[in-house]
């Protein structure tokens, strides 16, 4: 979506341009290093990053920001329940945004550290809009972005695409 912004610089002197609303992007892990790591990756192409380390932190944030994609990861350990809660994962996680009128329509992308021939396939069937393994390749997940976001991310800064260019992975 694009806005029109009034700008004035100058007294009598007015610019009309236009700015780009940034997509935001809810990744869900367990794993701080990698939530670090891809909200970093994905805030330098231009995105609006939100994070969440379990499934009613995820639930809460769909409800009160509304992103426009879900990546959310699989497998989580019993302890991230916090001290008795429910006992999350991925596909429960999926379940319980599917409730909402908020995540209903909302594409989810899958990602897990498990065996991909065991996790594909249930993703899939869950409604997943795309499955990536761990570590998740760069190059796949912003080409995955652009095409379910309609359209070109913002461009890339240059540190990024220096390591977009050595191969690096998270």
């Amino acid at each position: 979506m694009v806005q029109n912004l009034l700008i004035n610089s100058r007294p009598g002197l007015r610019w009309t341009g236009q700015v780009m609303n940034r997509k935001k992007i809810l990744i869900v892990d367990d794993d701080s290093i990698i939530l670090h790591s891809l909200s970093r990756l994905l805030s330098a192409a231009g995105y609006d990053i939100l994070t969440a380390d379990d499934g009613s932190d995820a639930v809460s944030t769909v409800r009160r920001e509304k992103p426009d994609v879900i990546l959310l990861d699989l497998i989580y350990p019993p302890d991230v329940a916090h001290g008795g809660g429910i006992a999350w994962d991925g596909f429960l996680i999926i379940d319980w945004l599917r409730r909402l009128d908020e995540a209903r329509q909302t594409p989810i992308l899958v990602m897990t550290k498990g065996d991909p021939a065991q996790y594909r396939n249930s993703s899939f069937a869950k409604g997943a809009a795309a499955f990536f393994p761990k570590p998740v390749d760069h190059d796949e997940l912003l080409a995955t972005l652009r095409t379910i976001l309609g359209g070109t991310a913002p461009e890339l800064d240059t540190t990024l695409r220096v390591k977009l260019a050595a191969g690096r992975q998270i």
